[in-house]
């Protein structure tokens, strides 16, 4: 089959490499991970991005996160609709089977997705418009934020945008029957990030001080 190639040689040499490092110095972790299970406290619903590293901004090893990426980490409303979801199973599984302790939304800047949406909603992209754009109709689920924003230039714009992300997963989840019920019921809390990739700071949201430095 045409598609089927050999994974690319600088890969296949990293992977050699850990597995002779990492893999080698830790390999009793390793056999526990596998014999024993996952057991993480926290659940990080962060971007693809390629730059958004969660485990090297908290120094986390393997089996400290359950990690779910999507374009601009946004959590859909509750909708069991029979449809695929694969977000909202994401989270299912990590409060309902891993009892998760914390749910961590982390958003970013120059976010793509976020930028998409600021330009669709501008009337700017009509490519996104269509209902055959997978990144337009995923996207809608940040319009409410879009319509939140602030008067000021473009960039000012887009960063409350990337801040509205977090801000509109945040108020999605508690539409999720289970989380409401083990946020109230003090089992699960919630928590939302903002990451300047360049500057290499990190914003926390509360609701009586907004976003602030960590």
């Amino acid at each position: 089959m045409p598609y089927r190639r050999p994974l690319p040689a600088y890969l296949a040499k990293r992977y050699q490499g850990w597995k002779a490092t990492t893999y080698a110095e830790n390999k009793s972790w390793y056999k526990h991970l596998a014999e024993d299970g996952q057991h993480p406290r926290a659940m990080v619903i962060s971007c693809c991005d390629s730059r958004v590293h969660v485990t090297s901004i908290f120094g986390a090893d393997s089996g400290e996160f359950f990690i779910h990426r999507n374009v601009a980490n946004l959590v859909p409303p509750y909708n069991p609709d029979g449809d695929y979801h694969g977000t909202s199973a994401a989270i299912e599984y990590a409060v309902n089977s891993l009892k998760v302790s914390h749910l961590i939304v982390m958003g970013h800047s120059t976010c793509g997705g976020v930028a998409g949406c600021y330009h669709m909603c501008s009337g700017n992209a009509p490519e996104l418009e269509e209902k055959t754009s997978f990144v337009g109709r995923w996207m809608d689920i940040l319009r409410p934020g879009y319509d939140r924003l602030p008067n000021g230039t473009d960039e000012e714009r887009l960063t409350a945008l990337e801040k509205e992300s977090v801000l509109v997963s945040l108020e999605n989840l508690m539409t999720f029957p289970f989380v409401k019920d083990a946020v109230e019921g003090e089992r699960l809390s919630l928590h939302g990030l903002w990451n300047d990739i360049g500057e290499g700071t990190l914003e926390e949201f509360d609701l009586e001080n907004g976003y602030h430095a960590i």
